[in-house]
């Protein structure tokens, strides 16, 4: 009766034990920044302090409906011209940004005048209808249009579509960290685990944090930033996760007790940096061009951390001991336990080195589309799954690979007409079509049903 009363203590204890951790990180790290939604305009636009505004006019007559979009630093918007021919782009950031004028939108033969550009807007080379602007000393930067006749210059389709290619590696890239991690949890669990967008917020949270809450240098708060996500993986799985299992708890309980978990993570970042978007130091350098291709030096370091990071998940699952058990408990954890494996130390390990890579990629997201946001994992949430069943549930390989493929579909199909508000739901069409051709996945294996 004894030891029958310590087992059944033991997964409340873990459970105390991981919602006091949550409690004290709240008390500590929480500031109370106001818990309101962010107030948006009327057609969507997050109101910042910063803003592009003005008029459009043709022959001193306003243009009504003319399509207005403003992109950098991973940053879209758009509007339309009112009756008025006004407009107004909010921005996340006093920083250097690029305005196009939709020209289907414009009566035929009409383009911007290049010569009646106000003072800080350049055009932009082999276009006519994109410029680059940028803020004087206050947050607000008036550009009154003039449009006159001339013929449109684009960019050619080549060029952009290298251009989207080179950004959907990136971004498919810093996916693949957050979708490796997701992939081990399943493949030695089969926990399709819902938190894990939270696990991603968690990693931008503690950075913003670290360095603009609490002052401390960029590098340490990028350390422990990460060292934070494995910290998070440790206390999901020894106050949570291992004691449900125990319980015998079936996968579809599971998933369910994670979409509760994600919602309280989510709400109780929010409480702790508030409904704004916040800024990590240099999160919007100047882009060099490289031909065609535009990237920032933190583009490349991005890429170069998630590919050096990448090749090191792939030596730790093939060369070393607890990278084979892994697989090993992903082929067939019975198996792997009668073979003498350590389930439950192989799989607290999975969470830890999760939480790493979630928190890893949460840091490049902040700098890709930049900004930290208390719901920016759910984001990305969609889009970790499209990559784990694209690429075969349960192989981590498999999820790196498919995170780029959907990063290159997100990214080049807004240049196949697809509506930048649609954007993600391309990679759900690119896994539709595979999925069709390959039902198990790219490097899934074939199970027999029935």
């Amino acid at each position: 009766m004894g030891l029958r009363s310590m087992a059944l203590r033991r997964p409340r204890n873990g459970l105390i034990a991981l919602l006091t951790a949550l409690v004290a990180a709240f008390l500590v790290l929480g500031v109370p920044a106001g818990a309101a939604l962010a107030e948006t305009t009327d057609d969507g636009q997050e109101v910042t302090d910063f803003y592009f505004a003005g008029n459009i006019t043709f022959e001193g007559e306003p243009i009504p409906g003319v399509g207005v979009s403003v992109e950098g630093h991973g940053f879209e918007g758009e509007t339309e011209t009112d009756a008025d021919g006004k407009w107004r782009l909010y921005v996340p950031e006093k920083e250097k940004f690029t305005l196009s004028i939709d020209e289907d939108s414009l009566p035929d033969g009409v383009i911007v005048d290049p010569e009646q550009l106000p003072e800080g807007v350049a055009p932009v080379d082999g276009t006519s209808g994109s410029f680059e602007a940028e803020f004087g000393l206050t947050g607000t930067k008036i550009i009154n249009l003039f449009l006159g006749e001339g013929e449109r210059v684009t960019v050619s389709f080549v060029d952009q579509l290298i251009s989207r290619t080179v950004g959907g590696i990136n971004f498919g890239l810093l996916l693949g960290l957050a979708a490796m991690g997701a992939a081990l949890i399943y493949g030695t669990t089969r926990l399709s685990n819902f938190a894990h967008g939270e696990m991603v917020t968690w990693g931008g949270v503690v950075a913003v944090l670290v360095t603009s809450f609490w002052q401390l240098p960029l590098w340490l708060g990028l350390i422990a930033a990460v060292i934070a996500g494995g910290a998070l993986g440790w206390a999901m799985d020894a106050g949570l996760w291992r004691p449900l299992r125990r319980r015998g708890l079936g996968i579809v309980q599971l998933m369910i007790v994670s979409i509760g978990l994600s919602l309280a993570l989510r709400y109780a970042m929010q409480y702790m940096i508030g409904g704004g978007t916040h800024q990590l130091a240099g999160a919007s350098p100047t882009p060099m061009q490289l031909g065609p291709i535009s990237l920032s030096y933190i583009d490349l370091i991005g890429m170069t951390i998630s590919i050096v990071v990448i090749l090191g998940m792939a030596y730790f699952l093939t060369r070393t001991r607890v990278g084979k058990a892994t697989r090993a408990i992903s082929d067939n954890p019975q198996l792997a336990a009668a073979s003498g494996i350590d389930v439950d130390k192989v799989v607290r390990i999975v969470w830890i080195l999760a939480g790493s890579l979630a928190a890893l990629s949460g840091i490049l997201w902040t700098y890709f589309r930049p900004g930290v946001k208390w719901d920016m994992g759910m984001q990305m949430l969609l889009l970790i799954f499209c990559a784990i069943t694209l690429g075969g549930l349960g192989s981590a390989i498999g999820a790196l690979i498919g995170s780029i493929i959907v990063g290159i579909a997100v990214e080049v199909s807004t240049l196949l007409g697809v509506p930048s508000d649609l954007k993600y739901a391309s990679a759900l069409v690119a896994l539709i079509v595979i999925l069709l051709v390959r039902p198990q996945g790219l490097l899934g294996r074939k199970e027999r049903l029935g």
